[in-house]
């Protein structure tokens, strides 16, 4: 580091547990790119506080996350178009004006679920959650041509609300219900996004529905978690017969997203896999 290094840091909270700053620092080593990248926790009702002294030392990008990818919007200078549609943001770039916001976990999780052969097109899913990372998952399955998104959330109103702006922009696929509602599911097997904090380490023996009837609706179930590595959302679907997978893949995607953002650049092909053994290789150490 030196007076010259560019800045970068995600604001969250909680934020002990990313590994955002492990993703960003092995690239700009990588690169040979001059940028630092560390994490702040921001306390409740401080965001807009914590945007303006990133904007006045000159940090040239933000990461976004839980519990504040809705709320940042008002402190924002510009919002990319998409972003504006999901009505949620992960990524900030600086600009004269000040940042202007970008939601790169749609490019992450749609990058994840290519690889990972998971169907979206014609399928109905099953979203868990309605926060801000739902808001982004439940307009990629609608972008990539699902026939429905059944929308499970403890509180059921904000279910509501986010069914009725998905159904806006892509006619009556999004149906509204409550966690303990998912009984009125169809029988079958469906594409399963858990999108909640529920089972973040340290809290890992918990899911955002624990009843092991609900997985057998599992074909394949994403956890947008990697910490801890195996989620007890995704022993379930295994014990279930259900293919698992944790969000690590989606982490690493939109982080690449924001860093070739930030510094005008693309990763080879190459890089992104030597990035990601390192990352599992770390999530173990």
């Amino acid at each position: 580091m030196n007076a010259t290094t560019k800045t970068c840091c995600l604001l969250g909270n909680p934020v002990g547990h990313s590994k955002s700053p492990f993703i960003h620092n092995t690239l700009a080593k990588m690169m040979g790119i001059n940028m630092v990248y560390t994490a702040y926790k921001v306390e409740d009702g401080r965001l807009g506080d914590a945007i303006k002294g990133a904007d006045a030392l000159d940090f040239i990008g933000l990461n976004i996350t839980v519990p504040y990818k809705c709320d940042v919007m008002e402190y924002l200078a510009e919002i990319d178009t998409l972003a504006e549609k999901i009505g949620a943001v992960n990524t900030l770039v600086r600009t004269d004006k000040g940042y202007k916001g970008y939601n790169t976990d749609i490019i992450g999780l749609g990058r994840q679920l290519e690889e990972e052969n998971i169907i979206i097109k014609n399928k109905e899913v099953i979203l868990i959650g309605a926060g801000g990372a739902a808001k982004a998952i439940a307009y990629l399955c609608g972008d990539m041509g699902a026939k429905g998104v059944y929308i499970l959330n403890r509180n059921r109103e904000k279910a509501e609300a986010l069914a009725a702006e998905i159904n806006s922009y892509f006619g009556k696929i999004a149906v509204p219900l409550g966690l303990e509602d998912y009984r009125n599911i169809p029988e079958g097997k469906y594409p399963v996004i858990q999108t909640t904090s529920v089972g973040l380490y340290p809290d890992i023996e918990k899911a955002a529905i624990m009843e092991d009837d609900f997985y057998k609706y599992v074909e394949s179930g994403v956890d947008i978690i990697f910490n801890p590595e195996e989620t007890l959302f995704m022993r379930k679907c295994a014990q279930a017969g259900a293919r698992a997978f944790n969000g690590l893949k989606m982490l690493l995607y939109q982080g690449i997203a924001g860093f070739e953002l930030w510094n005008n650049v693309k990763v080879p092909e190459d890089m992104v896999r030597e990035v990601y053994e390192l990352l599992q290789k770390e999530m173990k150490a």
